[in-house]
């Protein structure tokens, strides 16, 4: 197959991500921040035949993202694929006086995927192949908060960087999923008891849809048919109730606890 690049991808998704690629015999750069992790991610990765790289880095620190842009522009070990799959969950207000979880968001999820998709297009358009896949979210067509705001600048990126390398031979997508059932809602200190069992997504299937999507070259990843009626709807609705829809969801999910 060739070599993946996946951030954030020792947990969650981006965990989904690296199983489902190993089983498909493509070999590994994960990247995070925990070591640790990296190091129990790359034996169970091994144990299924694959060669693994580990690159520990901070990704909201720009000298580490600039140490994973030069991976990534290495031609002598060329990375064919590339997940922008690390973030977390922001809930702080946007009228907070600290501003510190938000200027993280923006690192994070936003520079970074500019950055690290950018440095993998200069070197997939030289070669003439690869793909680029931005994790970004279906909370990019609603309101709520800058975890929107930066996934809706995820979305509009990767169609522009789309467009930017359209017969290059390098596919750019946006896999937006919804509520997926993952640690990520915990970490984040996300209350999600209120949210209906059926908007909740399986990881390794939203996976499977994704990676199916990339092969065909599809630039928007929306997977199961109800977040694509969902989201038409919020496409045709008036803003004004796209954002009386996201106050309900927010206030529906919020634990009661000070930000």
């Amino acid at each position: 197959m060739g070599v993946a690049l996946v951030t954030g991808g020792t947990s969650g998704i981006g965990a989904a991500f690296a199983r489902a690629l190993a089983d498909r015999g493509w070999d590994l750069v994960l990247v995070a921040r925990d070591k640790d992790r990296l190091d129990r991610m790359a034996v169970e990765l091994g144990s299924r035949g694959r060669t693994v790289e580990i690159l520990p880095a901070d990704l909201s620190d720009r000298t580490d993202v600039e140490r994973v842009a030069a991976r990534l522009e290495d031609s002598g070990r060329p990375v064919d694929m590339l997940v922008n799959n690390a973030g977390f969950g922001v809930h702080a207000p946007l009228a907070s006086v600290d501003t510190t979880v938000h200027d993280r968001a923006l690192e994070v999820m936003g520079r970074t995927v500019l950055v690290l998709s950018g440095a993998a297009a200069r070197a997939m358009r030289d070669r003439g192949a690869g793909a680029i896949v931005n994790v970004s979210s279906t909370a990019g067509h609603v309101t709520m908060g800058s975890y929107s705001a930066v996934k809706a600048f995820v979305t509009t990126l990767t169609e522009g960087l789309a467009n930017e390398l359209h017969g290059t031979g390098v596919t750019v997508t946006a896999l937006c999923p919804g509520w997926v059932r993952t640690e990520f809602h915990e970490r984040a200190g996300i209350r999600s008891s209120g949210i209906p069992g059926f908007l909740w997504l399986d990881a390794d299937r939203l996976v499977e849809t994704s990676l199916r999507d990339v092969r065909r070259g599809r630039v928007i990843s929306m997977p199961s048919l109800r977040y694509r009626v969902l989201i038409w709807f919020t496409r045709h609705l008036p803003r004004r109730t796209v954002r009386w829809i996201s106050r309900r969801i927010s206030s529906g999910r919020s634990d009661g606890r000070p930000r």
